[in-house]
């Protein structure tokens, strides 16, 4: 097991680069929440927020921090 929290962050932080890493070199989009928003980033880095209307239809503006 792991001996600190603060150990286990680490590997989290590790995971979380690395998936990244992945997600630009293959081209991919990564989605994720901040500040109570969904957003989508793609291999550019270019930042997207999601939205959907009140019939479910999906929309996505570009986002601001």
């Amino acid at each position: 097991m792991f001996e600190t929290r603060e150990q286990l962050q680490e590997i989290l932080k590790k995971a979380n680069q690395h998936a990244r890493k992945q997600a630009k070199e293959s081209g991919a989009s990564i989605y994720y929440i901040k500040n109570n928003k969904r957003v989508r980033q793609d291999a550019e880095g270019n930042k997207f927020e999601i939205k959907f209307d009140a019939t479910g239809k999906r929309q996505e503006f570009e986002y601001h921090e």
